[in-house]
C-alpha cells in the first residue's frame, strides 16, 4: 500500500488510518474562525448556485420586454418562453445532479465542485450575449448541469468536514451565506432589469454579474482542501493524514497528537454503485428522500421562482412586484442566519415538518391578501420557512447515507427535486393562467402537506450523531 504511513520511527509494518480515529478528530474540531472561514468558502460556491436558480423569474420580464422571449402558446416549444427557460433549468439541474454528481465518489470532492464551479460561470457568460430564445434556453440547461453538480458536491463536502454537534448549524450557516444572493438578484434585477446601459438590456448585467463573480471565486477557492473521509474510502492514506493534520492546525490545534497505530489491515477500499442505494438499510431512506425532494421543490421553487408573477397577480405592477418580492426574500438569509442560532436543539426531521406546516399557514393566508404590508407580512414568512425547509433537508439527506455512496445517493435523491420543477413549472405557469394565484397556492399546500408526512413516518434520528453510525 504506497500510501500507508508508519507514524513513529522504528515502525516497520505499513499502517493505516481508520474511519473510526478519524470521526475521533473531525468532531473534535473547535468552532474556530478557522472552520468557519471553510464554511464560508464552500457557501460562496453555493450563493451563485442560488443566484442563478432565482433570477429565473426575475429576469424573464427583462427578455419578454426585450422581444426574445414570447408569452402565452407562441413560445418556441407551443409553451410560453418563461416556462421553458425554468424548465430547461431544471432539466439541466437533473441531469448533473442524477448522472454527474457520483463523479464525486469517483474523483473526489475538490475537483467535482472546482469543475461545476467553473462550468457555470463559463456557460453563464456565453448566456448573457444571446439574442435568440432557442440558444438562451439551451445555454440555460447547460447551466443547469453545472449547477446540479456543485450542489449536491458541497452537501456532501460540508457534511464530512463539520463535527457532529455543529453539522446542522454549519449547514443554516451556510444557507445564511447562500441566501444572500436571492434580494441581491432580486435588488439588481429591481434596478437594471429596465435598463439598458451601453447598448445592453438589463437582464444581461444580471447574468454577467454573477457569472464572473463565479469565476473570481474559482480563483479563490483552488486551495480548498480535500474531504479526509473520502480520502480513507480511496486508501490514500498519507493525503487524509496530511488535510486532517491542516484543518486541526488552521483550527488553532497546534499540538495536534498523531493517528494511533492499528495491528490489523484495513478493509478493501469501498467503491459504492448505483445498486448500493437500494440495498438495505439505505432503500427506504432513498425512496423517502425522493418523494420528499419530489415535493418540497414544488413548494420552494414554486412560490421562490414565480414569486413576482405571484405580486402581480394580486394585482401589483411588475415594478412594485420586483420591489416587494426584494423585501420578501429578505428572509431568506435573516430566516437561515436566526435558526442557525438553535439549528442542533432538535432533530432535523422534524425541522423539515414544522417548516412545511408555517408553509402551509401563510402560505394559505397569502393567497387571500390584498393589503400589500399583509402580502409582504405573509410571503416573509413563508420564505423564512423555505430558508429553515432547506437548511433542514439539505442537512438531513447529507447525514443518512455513508461516505462511499453519499454523493451518489444524495444526488439521485436530490435529482428528484430538480425533475419534479421540470414540469411544476408549466403546470404553474397553467394554473397560474386559468385559476390564478389561489389555484397555484393549493398545489404548494398540498405538495407541503405530503412532505410532512413522509418524513414524520419513515424519517430516521439523526441529530448528533456520527455520519458513519446513522
Amino acid at each position: 500500500m504506497s500510501d500507508a504511513y508508519a507514524p513513529h520511527a522504528g515502525i516497520a509494518a505499513p499502517l493505516t488510518i481508520y474511519e473510526e480515529d478519524l470521526s475521533v478528530r473531525i468532531d473534535a474540531l473547535p468552532a474556530s474562525a478557522g472552520l468557519w472561514r471553510f464554511i464560508i468558502l464552500l457557501a460562496l460556491g453555493g450563493f451563485f448556485e442560488l443566484y442563478d436558480l432565482f433570477q429565473t423569474g426575475y429576469i424573464s420580464g427583462g427578455l419578454v420586454a426585450e422581444g426574445i422571449f414570447h408569452v402565452g402558446g407562441q413560445g418556441v416549444f407551443g409553451v410560453s418562453d418563461q416556462a421553458a427557460f425554468a424548465s430547461a433549468t431544471f432539466l439541466g439541474l437533473f441531469i448533473g445532479a442524477s448522472l454527474l454528481s457520483p463523479y464525486a465518489d469517483r474523483f473526489g470532492r475538490r475537483l467535482t465542485f472546482m469543475f461545476a464551479l467553473a462550468w457555470y460561470g463559463l456557460f453563464s457568460l456565453c448566456l448573457a450575449f444571446q439574442h435568440q430564445a432557442e440558444w438562451i434556453i439551451f445555454l440555460r440547461f447547460l447551466v443547469g448541469v453545472g449547477l446540479g453538480i456543485e450542489l449536491v458536491t458541497i452537501d456532501t463536502y460540508l457534511a464530512e468536514w463539520t463535527p457532529a454537534g455543529l453539522r446542522t448549524k454549519a449547514f443554516a450557516f451556510s444557507f445564511f451565506i447562500q441566501f444572500l444572493s436571492v434580494p441581491a438578484v432580486a435588488l439588481m434585477s429591481w434596478w437594471l432589469v429596465p435598463q439598458t446601459i451601453l447598448g445592453l438590456t438589463g437582464w444581461r448585467y444580471v447574468v454577467i454579474a454573477g457569472a464572473v463573480a463565479s469565476l473570481i471565486i474559482w480563483l479563490v477557492r483552488k486551495k480548498l482542501p480535500e474531504s479526509p473521509r473520502w480520502l480513507i474510502q480511496q486508501r490514500r492514506y498519507r493525503e487524509a493524514r496530511q488535510v486532517m493534520l491542516d484543518m486541526e492546525r488552521r483550527c488553532g490545534i497546534t499540538a495536534a497528537a498523531d493517528f494511533p497505530l492499528r495491528d490489523r489491515e484495513p478493509a478493501t477500499a469501498k467503491v459504492g454503485t448505483f445498486r448500493d442505494i437500494w440495498a438495505a438499510p439505505y432503500r427506504s431512506r432513498t425512496l423517502m428522500l425522493s418523494v420528499m425532494n419530489f415535493f418540497q421543490a414544488i413548494g420552494f421553487f414554486g412560490f421562490g421562482n414565480w414569486l413576482p408573477a405571484l405580486l402581480a397577480g394580486r394585482g401589483t405592477t411588475i415594478t412594485h412586484s420586483l420591489l416587494y418580492a426584494f423585501f420578501i426574500t429578505l428572509a431568506y438569509p435573516l430566516g437561515s442566519l436566526l435558526c442557525s442560532r438553535y439549528a442542533d436543539k432538535m432533530e432535523n426531521k422534524w425541522q423539515i415538518v414544522l417548516s412545511c406546516l408555517v408553509t402551509v399557514i401563510f402560505g394559505s393566508l397569502f393567497a387571500v391578501q390584498n393589503n400589500p404590508l399583509l402580502l409582504i407580512l405573509c410571503g416573509f414568512l413563508v420564505t423564512w420557512s423555505n430558508a429553515w425547509l432547506t437548511y433542514s433537508y439539505h442537512s438531513y439527506q447529507s447525514e443518512v447515507f455513508p461516505t462511499f455512496i453519499r454523493a451518489r445517493a444524495v444526488g439521485f435523491c436530490y435529482s428528484f427535486s430538480r425533475l419534479s420543477t421540470v414540469f411544476s413549472s408549466i403546470i404553474i405557469g397553467l394554473l397560474l393562467q386559468h385559476t390564478g394565484v389561489t389555484g397555484v397556492i393549493i398545489f404548494i399546500v398540498i405538495s407541503m402537506l405530503i412532505v410532512m408526512g413522509v418524513i414524520a413516518i419513515f424519517g430516521p434520528k439523526t441529530r448528533g450523531l456520527d455520519l458513519e453510525d446513522i
